[in-house]
């Protein structure tokens, strides 16, 4: 399927509805846009189902099990 759309000057663009439909894409749904060579594609964005997901990255960036034993210590007020 063939369909075009025009950009706003916010930079937004509404989806044909038979694009639409053939994606089963539905307000509020996600897109993901990726771009290589030249050619971008849109897909529906499937989240992570990993529970720990949303925990990444909470440890302040600590790289060694050193530092991030003291920064649980530190938050504990631990001596």
């Amino acid at each position: 399927m063939r369909a075009k759309a025009t950009i706003t000057s916010k930079g937004q663009i509404t989806l044909p509805i038979g694009i639409r439909r053939q994606m089963g894409v539905r307000e509020g749904d996600v897109l993901e846009f990726t771009s290589e060579s030249g050619v971008t594609t849109v897909q529906r964005f499937a989240p992570d189902n990993n529970p720990f997901t949303k925990w990444a990255g909470r440890l302040g960036g600590q790289r060694r099990l050193e530092d991030a034993v003291q920064w649980q210590r530190d938050l504990r007020d631990e001596v």
